[in-house]
């Protein structure tokens, strides 16, 4: 099964799929494994509806989040179906395999009050500054502004092209005035380098994304806001873009949705207070 799991993943990689979701599924398919070896199954085709169903109530003992364990089974159904493509089995054993049911959490949107706070928090780094402004009025994911390169950035145009990461395509979005301000007092101060990179360390090293979400995290804490992440920027921003009567197609466009359904999840924070849709306009929060 290690080498049908390893195949899979080279499936995975060939098709364009997120990093983190490839090592999630790799990760997933090791625990499966290690289980089935315990009850003495090796061979894929042994396995059966039983099987599976015995290491979904095995997660459940081990305390796995009801969350957790239905992506868990999300991997071993999409290792199966691949395994039936690949005519390893005939049929896959995971298909009435069901979900265990669980409430979703809503996105967290930050209120005038947090994302200000944030803002006056890191006024005085002009690198981090300009990183909170730029997810708060472009909607940006982390990984996207982390590869930003000086040259895709047109201020003359107000634009910046946000290139393709990893299975999202590339696309170019408004920079409005607030975000155009921030980036000139950041290059201001950026230090010397060959790197092309926008974002850099101060030895002239792109700022990696774990080091950027751990910058913001700590000025979350500086500005005494509880219970939010980086991903809330970008929350925040589709929902203030709704309240401004942004059209829904164009923001989904605009913040790389790849499905519009994605993007009217969002309708329901504005509380009835939907405005005519109008010419796209960014908002500056």
């Amino acid at each position: 099964m290690q080498s049908q799991k390893d195949q899979f993943i080279k499936y995975l990689q060939k098709n364009g799929r997120a990093s983190a979701t490839i090592l999630a599924y790799s990760k997933d398919l090791d625990q499966l494994i290690e289980y089935l070896a315990g009850a003495g199954v090796v061979d894929s085709k042994s396995i059966t509806t039983d099987h599976l169903e015995g290491f979904k109530q095995n997660m459940k003992t081990q305390k796995y989040t009801l969350k957790s364990i239905s992506r868990k089974l999300n991997s071993v159904k999409s290792f199966f179906k691949f395994l039936v493509a690949d005519g390893a089995v005939e049929i896959s054993p995971a298909t009435s395999v069901t979900h265990p049911k669980y409430e979703v959490a809503p996105p967290r949107v930050l209120s005038p009050l947090e994302y200000r706070a944030l803002r006056d928090a890191c006024r005085d780094d002009a690198r981090m500054y300009a990183i909170v402004e730029l997810l708060l009025q472009t909607g940006l994911r982390i990984g996207e502004l982390a590869g930003i390169q000086l040259q895709d950035i047109s201020l003359e145009k107000s634009n910046l092209k946000v290139r393709a990461y990893e299975s999202h395509e590339a696309r170019r979005v408004p920079l409005n005035k607030t975000a155009k301000e921030a980036i000139e007092s950041y290059v201001k101060e950026r230090p010397k380098t060959k790197s092309t990179t926008l974002f850099i360390t101060k030895t002239g090293n792109p700022f990696l994304i774990r080091n950027i979400r751990t910058a913001i995290n700590r000025y979350f804490r500086i500005a005494g806001v509880e219970g939010a992440k980086v991903n809330d920027l970008r929350h925040t921003f589709i929902v203030e873009q709704l309240k401004a009567g942004v059209p829904i197609v164009e923001l989904s466009h605009m913040v790389g949705h790849k499905r519009l359904s994605t993007t009217e999840k969002y309708l329901e924070f504005l509380n009835g207070n939907k405005t005519e849709p109008r010419k796209i306009k960014i908002s500056e929060l």
